[in-house]
């Protein structure tokens, strides 16, 4: 078990033992601009603090959790430094850098259906979305590809799985926002949306095995 130093004027060596994160790896997040530097307390030293503690929880989950590509990982973290930016235009920066950009097989006309159908989603839940949102393009190319493998019956129940979402992120929401300051708060939003992707799977998985047992096991898959 790593004993956990107190984060505030520490080495590089205290920091690396605090965060499980080796010291050249330490090195090359400061010289890719990924990680601040410490506060220099002579030529050749410099300390750190709780928010080099917190930044390095940051790196490690978008680069080990979410395998996001270093480059990305400093796109995001320089869009929860710029402090001139509203805080919702950060998250949102982070968001569309953590978005996959993939496109699935679908026909033109399953892909028209699934545009006006997201699109009557959002205004029947008052959504603000921005056009441009990656995530958008992914909602519509999934529901595309469900009609064109004929999986109509998922796509019709696209109200109530985004009212369940709604109520799960608004929960999220408030939870995050009891941290204490802003840059604490982005960077729970971030880590939130890495993990909570996760979460929200394992659970779907979980209840599916346990309805599928409850409905089939002792049919013989008949339904």
């Amino acid at each position: 078990m790593t004993v956990k130093r107190k984060a505030s004027g520490m080495r590089i060596g205290e920091l690396s033992k605090a965060t499980d994160v080796p010291v050249p790896t330490i090195k090359y997040y400061l010289r890719e601009g990924l990680l601040p530097a410490g506060e220099l307390s002579s030529p050749n030293q410099a300390s750190y603090g709780e928010a080099h503690v917190r930044r390095l929880r940051l790196i490690r989950a978008l680069i080990e959790l979410a395998q996001v590509p270093v480059a990305k990982v400093k796109e995001i973290v320089e869009s929860l430094d710029a402090d001139t930016e509203p805080l919702h235009e950060q998250i949102g920066r982070a968001h569309r850098a953590l978005t996959p950009t993939r496109r699935l097989t679908a026909t033109d006309e399953a892909r028209a259906a699934a545009s006006t159908q997201v699109a009557d989603l959002i205004a029947d839940r008052g959504w603000t979305v921005e056009p441009d949102a990656p995530a958008l393009t992914t909602l519509i190319d999934t529901i595309a590809a469900l009609r064109t493998l004929g999986q109509d019956y998922l796509v019709a129940h696209l109200d109530t799985y985004a009212e369940s979402v709604e109520r799960f992120t608004q929960l999220e929401i408030a939870a995050v926002t009891s941290t204490p300051t802003r840059d604490q708060l982005a960077e729970s939003v971030v880590i939130g949306t890495i993990l909570g992707e996760t979460l929200i799977s394992s659970l779907r998985l979980l209840a599916q095995e346990s309805i599928s047992a409850d409905r089939w096991k002792d049919r013989g898959g008949r339904g």
